[in-house]
């Protein structure tokens, strides 16, 4: 008589779940490392062009402003001043126009305000005729400005060609602007060679410079001017850090493309072993 032996049941396959490297080696995961790459690689270029505009190499060494140079070495009539020579001293000759002697307000010599007295000084050896304003001395009340044009148009009406070698600060235009209200329309408060330019005589086809000269010296004995305070200028910053800011930024977005493609391929691991153990809970439950 023979017995059978009862039959067992074969116990599931177990299955490991997947490492985080075979995760991340698999193919869709490579093609979007990929990308990520691709994304850094961009990141990472617009922080060195970042990097490299916060570095200056174009900068004028220090003390270069004090270095007399030519007025034509430095600008042309027509053309703004450029920044690294804004305060450059330079030196220029020329003649001054009679009658275009102007005052203008609102200048302050040592914290103190009073006024410039200008003229328009026309270049020498220059093949059409260029002009530069020039701020020649300043002068603490309207009074004394008044005084000292009327002396300069004497001595300019005496001797037209009289030439004069001027040495002194280049200046940016400050910028024609409104008088205040109340004022009078016709007073100049800007140091401003298109402003001067429409009191000025003599101007048909006329070169204009845009930056003016602060004149290191009166030019003129007898006038009663104080020479123009002008200070030199700051030395420029060779390193701008708002530009190092947005090259940090940039790296760090570089670095974020990679932190983002391993938290999606680490939580797509997680979300297989939660399937995973899901799957094998119910199959005992389906055994049982």
């Amino acid at each position: 008589m023979s017995t059978d032996s009862p039959a067992t049941e074969a116990a599931p396959e177990q299955v490991f779940p997947p490492t985080l490297r075979e995760v991340m080696l698999r193919p869709s995961w490579l093609a979007l490392l990929v990308l990520c790459l691709v994304v850094a690689g961009v990141f990472a270029w617009l922080g060195q062009w970042q990097l490299g505009r916060a570095i200056d190499t174009s900068a004028p060494p220090p003390g270069a402003s004090e270095q007399v140079r030519p007025l034509a070495d430095v600008v042309q009539p027509g053309d703004y001043l450029p920044d690294p020579f804004v305060g450059q001293k330079v030196s220029v000759s020329g003649t001054f126009v009679p009658n275009d002697f102007v005052v203008v307000s609102k200048r302050f010599n040592d914290g103190i305000e009073g006024y410039w007295v200008t003229g328009q000084l026309r270049i020498a050896g220059t093949e059409t005729p260029t002009s530069l304003a020039v701020a020649l001395g300043w002068a603490p009340t309207r009074e004394d400005a008044d005084a000292a044009v009327a002396v300069l148009q004497d001595e300019a009406s005496a001797d037209p060609e009289a030439s004069k070698n001027l040495t002194g600060r280049i200046i940016s235009d400050e910028g024609p602007a409104l008088p205040p209200r109340g004022a009078d329309p016709l007073e100049i408060t800007r140091m401003s060679p298109a402003a001067l330019l429409g009191v000025w005589h003599d101007t048909a086809g006329l070169d204009v410079y845009r930056p003016y000269l602060t004149s290191a010296e009166v030019p003129f004995v007898d006038t009663g001017l104080q020479a123009i305070h002008s200070p030199p200028p700051a030395e420029p910053e060779t390193v701008n850090w708002l530009n190092i800011f947005y090259a940090v930024e940039w790296a760090v977005f570089a670095g974020f493309a990679f932190y983002l493609w391993y938290r999606l391929a680490r939580d797509a691991r997680a979300r297989e072993i939660e399937e995973l153990e899901e799957a094998q809970d119910e199959a005992l439950a389906a055994r049982g």
